[in-house]
This record gives structure tokens, sequence and C-alpha cells, in this order.
């Protein structure tokens, strides 16, 4: 397993005694499909880089409604963990597995000295910090300008984009859920997209045309 953490973290071009230290201190963590890795009452002391798989961010309301921010997919680090552990509070955010996913865990004790020690590191935590930025503001325009038509179908590209695949195998309610509205709405959505010639759609599985 070590040499497949080694080779990702080559491909970052981040530096051999880092990696070495990467290695050292780290450890495997497995998260089965719809595990939640973080919630919101979580407090963690680890930042989770994702080797396999695709990790799901969204942000919950006091209610528990949900809605979609971005995905994690491989060679990625969780930015909004990073800084809730170096402030010491508690997620403001859900992290789900959205499908079996294996992570390479570092201890949050760390990343001040790596950040300081070795500019290869400090260029990732802070392009990955970019890349969490700007998804945020895609995701601010879509919720503030798009319709919920065009926030749809963006969702259902986004997942195709992070798994490699055309299919979806969601339910209607899943969906709903994730973009914060009813069952019924993205059902008639949905059907609109259908007769667009965007999607068909299959018993708990949609097909990305």
């Amino acid at each position: 397993m070590s040499d497949s953490v080694k080779s990702i973290l080559q491909s970052l071009d981040i530096c051999s005694p880092l990696i070495e230290e990467i290695i050292a201190t780290g450890r495997i963590k497995k998260v089965p499909s719809g595990q939640v890795l973080i919630d919101k009452h979580s407090q963690s002391d680890e930042i989770p880089i994702v080797l396999e798989g695709i990790l799901k961010i969204s942000r919950h309301d006091k209610d528990d409604n949900a809605v979609f921010l971005y995905f994690l997919e491989e060679k990625e680090i969780c930015a909004m963990s990073i800084t809730c552990c170096l402030e010491g509070k508690k997620a403001a955010f859900h992290v789900t597995a959205e499908k079996d996913t294996l992570l390479w865990m570092v201890p949050m004790s760390r990343l001040d000295t790596w950040v300081a020690t070795y500019p290869s590191f400090r260029k990732y935590i802070f392009a990955s910090y970019q890349t969490r930025f700007d998804e945020l503001l895609s995701t601010i325009d879509s919720v503030v300008f798009s319709k919920l038509d065009e926030r749809l179908y963006n969702y259902l590209l986004d997942i195709k984009k992070a798994t490699l695949s055309y299919n979806i195998h969601k339910t209607h309610e899943q969906i709903a859920q994730e973009l914060n509205t009813s069952r019924v709405v993205i059902s008639r959505l949905l059907k609109k997209l259908e007769k667009e010639g965007k999607i068909a759609q299959y018993r708990n599985r949609i097909e990305i045309l």
C-alpha cells in the first residue's frame, strides 16, 4: 500500500523527503459507499487525502436539510478539514463516501511544519484551497443565478465527471435531498431533461446522453 501512496504523492510533485514523512506518519482508512466520514459534530486531528474513490461534501442546516457543494476526487485533500483542525472547531459540513473510498489520513500536528519546510507541499495546499474556493463560487452562482433545472443538470454532470461514468445510480429522493428540494420537483425536472434528450431514466438509474 505504501508504494501506491508514494506513487500518488510523486504525481503531485511533492518532494521525496516529505513523501517519506507522510507515509511514515499517516495511516490507511477505508470508507464504504454511503458512510459519513465527517459530520457537523466531528472534530478530528487528521486530514484525509483521497487515494481511490470519491468523497461528497455537503452543507446541512439545523434541521438537517442538505445542499451539495462539491466532490473530492483522487489525489485531492480536504481543505475545509484543514481549516477546522487549525482553528480547533467542529466541522460545519458533511463528508460522505459517494462510492467505496480509500484514504490516507495524515496528522494535523505536522501540517504547519510541512507547509513551512516544503514549498511543494505549500503549493499543493494553496492549490487545494483555490480549487475549493472556485467550486464554492460556482455553487453560489448556481443557487443564486441558475434555474433549478440548470442546477439539476449541472449536478448530474458533476457526478459524471467525478465518477467517470454516464450512469448515475441515485433515486429521485436522494437527488432532491442533495439539492434541497422536493422529490416531486426533481421527478418533474428529470422528465423535462429526458424530453430534451439530455438524459434517459431507468429504475434507480439515470443515464447522461
